[in-house]
C-alpha cells in the first residue's frame, strides 16, 4: 500500500535529523538515506512543499558536503539541466539544490557566498534556460524526445515559478531576448521559445503594464506589418497580396523588412512576401530586404540567380534565411566567382539519405521543402551571417569557428566542402603530407553530435570534427601545443605561422608569463606593433571563466578586429561560437555584443580584459613592434587578473 506524503515527509525529517547528528566523517553514509527519502517525496503530491520546508537546514546538516553542490557561489545555471537529466543522484541532489537556493532568496536560510539578489538571478536565469519544462510543448517530437526526469523536473519549476516574482521573471526573459537576438544567431530556436513563453506569462497575468519590448518581438515572428497581422494563415495572407496595388505592397514589404533589420527575426509571412514578389514583382525585392546601395547593386547584378535561390529554397519553413540572403548581398557574396555555381550545386545535389533525414529534422518543413531546399537556406545563412555560426550543444567551437572562417574569407572552398559531405559522405584534408578521410576516422569530440545546428554545421561538423581530432592526435607527442601545426592546416594559410602559448610544453607550468603578454602588445596592440593590421581572423584560445573568475575550460574564439571603440578604448572584437557572447566572465569583465561598436554577431572587451583570459595566439614573426616598450605597468594589471582568476588553477614559476 503506497505512502501517504505525511509519513514519507516523516520519513524524509528523519533522515535529515540523522544525517545532521553524525559527524562530519560519515555524514557520507547518511546522506544516501537522505537522498532516498527525498526522491520518494518528489514524486509525492505537495512533496516538494514538504522537502522546501526543511531547505534551510539542507547546508547545515550536511546534504551537499563533499560534492559537487558543496559550494553554492560555484554553481551555473547552464549546468541544471544536465543534472536534472542525469539518472540516479545527480537529479535529486540538484533538486535539493535549486530548494535551498530558493530558501536563500526568500530569506529563510544563508550563505556567506551567496546574497538573497544571487540567489534570485541564479532560479531566474536557470528558468529561463528550462522553459521548455515550465510550459512543455505538446508537439510531436517533444513527446519522442520526452526524457524519463522531465515530469520531476517540471513540478519543480512549477513550484519554483510560484514563489518567484513574475514580473522579475518575465523582465528577465525580455533581457535575455534582447541580449541574444542583438547577437543575431543563426539558429532562432530558443530565442522563439523564450519569446512564446514570455507570451504566455503575461497572458496569465493580466496586470502586466509596459510590455512594448515583448510585444515587439512577439510580432516579429507571428507578423510585423497590420497585413500580415491581420491575415494570421499565410495563405490567406498570400490571397491578399495579389490584391493590394504596388504602393501597398512597397508598404507592406517596408514594415515587414524593419522588422527584420530590428530583431533579426523573421515571420513566415515575409518569406511569403519574398516568394509573392520573386514571380510577380522582382523589381520589388530591395524593399522587402530593406538592402544598402551594395545589397541593391549585387542584387541587380545577380537577380536572375536571387530568384532562383528564393523559390528553391526560401519558404515559411526556412523564413530564417531571408535575413541571410538579405546580408548575403550587402556583403557582395554573390560576386565572388565561384559562389555561384556552388550555390547552384547545392540546389540539384543527390544527398545521401542519412543527411536528408537530419536536415529535415532541422525545421517544421511545411509544404514544397526539400532537403535541398533546407541545405541551400542554411548556405545563405552561413555566407551572410558568418558570425551567426554556433557550435549548439556541442564541443565543437573548433568546426564552428572554421565554417565561420571560411564564410568570410573563402567561401569557394565552404561550397566545395558542403556538396563533398552531403553526397559523397567524406571530406579530406592534408596535413603534413599526408591525407586525412573523415570517413576512415572513428570518435572525435562529439561523435553522438546534438542536432540542434544550422543546415550547412548539421552536414559539415562530423566530419571536421573527428579530422580536426586526429589532426591534434598525430602533434600529440611532440611536447608543445599541437594548435601551433594542426591550426593552419586546418583553417587555411592565413592563420600565421608564429605561435605563442603561456604554458611550459613539458610541465604545463606557466612560465615567462610577461613575456607572452608583451608579444601579444608587440603584435596586436596598435600603439604597440608598428601599425601592422589585423587582416584576417585570428583564431585563439582563451580561459573561460565563470562569474567568480573560477576557471571553467579552455575555449576556441577568433579575434576579428582591433579597434578603438566610440569612447576612444582600444577594444578587441571577436567571435565566440557558443553564441552566447556575453557571459559575466568575473572580475568584473563581461563580454558586450552591442554599444561598444561591435558588429552583428562579434563580443568586444577592452584590450586589457581581453588579454587577461588569453592562452594562446598566432602571430608573424615578422610583423611586430617593440615588446620591450610595453609599460610594465599594464603587464602587472593583466598578470593580477589572470592569477586571482584562472591562474589558480596552474603552478607559476
Amino acid at each position: 500500500m503506497p505512502q501517504t506524503t505525511g509519513a514519507l515527509a516523516e520519513r524524509f525529517i528523519y533522515a535529515l535529523e540523522q544525517l545532521d547528528q553524525a559527524p562530519s566523517f560519515v555524514k557520507p553514509k547518511y546522506q544516501t538515506d537522505v537522498y532516498q527519502e527525498a526522491n520518494r517525496l518528489i514524486d509525492a503530491d505537495d512533496g516538494f512543499e514538504n522537502l522546501y520546508q526543511h531547505a534551510a537546514r539542507f547546508e547545515e546538516a550536511g546534504v551537499f558536503q563533499d560534492g559537487p553542490w558543496e559550494s553554492a557561489e560555484k554553481l551555473q545555471p547552464p549546468l541544471v539541466a544536465g543534472s536534472l537529466k542525469a539518472k540516479g543522484l545527480p537529479m535529486i541532489i540538484e533538486v535539493l539544490s535549486e530548494l535551498r537556493m530558493l530558501a536563500i532568496a526568500e530569506g529563510k536560510a544563508s550563505n556567506p557566498g551567496v546574497t538573497r539578489t544571487m540567489a534570485e538571478e541564479f532560479l531566474n536565469e536557470v528558468m529561463v534556460l528550462n522553459l521548455n519544462l515550465l510550459f512543455p510543448d505538446a508537439s510531436e517530437s517533444a513527446r519522442m524526445e520526452k526524457h524519463e526526469n522531465d515530469e520531476k523536473a517540471e513540478k519543480l519549476f512549477t513550484f519554483l515559478s510560484t514563489h518567484l516574482s513574475s514580473t522579475a521573471l518575465i523582465q528577465t526573459l525580455i533581457d535575455e531576448i534582447k541580449r541574444l537576438t542583438a547577437q543575431r544567431p543563426i539558429m532562432i530556436k530558443r530565442v522563439v521559445s523564450m519569446i512564446k513563453m514570455a507570451k504566455e506569462m503575461v497572458n496569465l497575468d493580466t496586470e502586466k503594464n509596459d510590455m512594448s519590448e515583448l510585444v515587439q518581438f512577439i510580432s516579429a515572428i507571428e507578423g510585423p506589418s497590420p497585413l500580415s497581422d491581420q491575415y494570421k494563415d499565410v495563405h490567406a495572407y498570400r490571397s491578399q497580396l495579389k490584391t493590394i496595388p504596388r504602393a501597398e505592397l512597397i508598404s507592406e514589404s517596408t514594415a515587414l523588412a524593419k522588422s527584420m533589420r530590428d530583431t533579426g527575426l523573421v515571420a513566415p509571412h515575409h518569406a511569403t512576401l519574398l516568394r509573392f514578389l520573386s514571380k510577380q514583382n522582382p523589381g520589388l525585392l530591395s524593399y522587402a530586404l530593406s538592402l544598402n546601395s551594395k545589397g541593391s547593386a549585387n542584387l541587380e547584378e545577380n537577380r536572375e540567380l536571387v530568384i532562383q535561390l528564393i523559390r528553391s529554397s526560401i519558404f515559411p519553413g526556412t523564413r530564417q534565411s531571408v535575413y541571410g540572403l538579405a546580408m548575403m548581398l550587402e556583403r557582395g557574396i554573390l560576386s565572388h566567382s565561384p559562389v555561384a555555381p556552388g550555390l547552384r550545386r547545392l540546389i540539384e545535389l543527390d544527398i545521401r539519405p542519412d543527411v536528408r533525414n537530419a536536415l529535415y529534422s532541422t525545421t517544421n518543413t511545411g509544404e514544397g521543402v526539400t532537403a535541398n531546399s533546407i541545405l541551400v537556406a542554411g548556405a545563405i545563412q552561413v555566407l551572410g551571417q558568418p558570425l551567426g555560426v554556433g557550435q549548439g550543444f556541442n564541443p565543437t567551437c573548433q568546426a564552428a569557428r572554421g565554417i565561420s572562417l571560411w564564410a568570410q574569407h573563402a567561401p569557394g572552398f565552404l561550397l566545395e566542402i558542403i556538396p563533398r559531405a552531403a553526397r559523397d559522405g567524406d571530406l579530406d584534408f592534408t596535413f603534413e603530407g599526408a591525407q586525412i578521410h573523415s570517413k576512415d576516422l572513428k570518435g572525435g569530440l562529439a561523435p553522438d553530435l546534438d542536432k540542434e545546428l544550422d543546415p550547412v554545421s548539421l552536414v559539415l561538423v562530423p566530419h571536421l570534427d573527428k579530422i580536426y581530432s586526429e589532426m591534434m592526435t598525430r602533434v600529440a607527442l611532440r611536447g608543445e601545443d599541437g594548435h601551433r601545426w594542426v591550426n593552419p592546416a586546418f583553417y587555411g594559410n592565413w592563420v600565421q605561422k608564429g605561435f605563442s602559448s603561456v604554458f611550459d610544453p613539458i610541465t604545463g607550468y606557466v612560465l615567462d608569463y610577461n613575456g607572452f603578454l608583451k608579444l601579444f602588445y608587440a603584435t596586436h596592440h596598435p600603439d604597440y606593433n608598428d601599425d601592422y593590421e589585423l587582416i584576417y581572423p585570428n583564431p585563439v584560445g582563451i580561459f573561460i571563466t565563470n562569474v567568480h573568475g573560477k576557471l571553467l575550460g579552455l575555449h576556441a574564439v577568433s579575434i576579428t578586429r582591433i579597434a578603438k571603440d566610440p569612447h576612444g578604448m582600444y577594444r578587441i572584437y571577436f567571435y565566440n561560437p557558443n553564441n552566447d557572447g556575453s557571459q559575466n566572465w568575473g572580475q568584473n569583465i563581461e563580454p558586450s555584443v552591442n554599444g561598444n561598436g561591435e558588429q552583428e554577431g562579434e563580443s568586444s572587451l577592452p584590450f586589457e580584459e581581453f588579454t587577461s583570459r588569453l592562452y594562446a595566439f598566432h602571430y608573424n614573426p615578422y610583423e611586430q613592434g617593440d615588446a620591450y616598450a610595453v609599460e610594465n605597468t599594464i603587464v602587472q594589471s593583466i598578470r593580477t587578473l589572470a592569477q586571482e582568476s584562472w591562474g589558480r588553477d596552474y603552478t607559476w614559476v
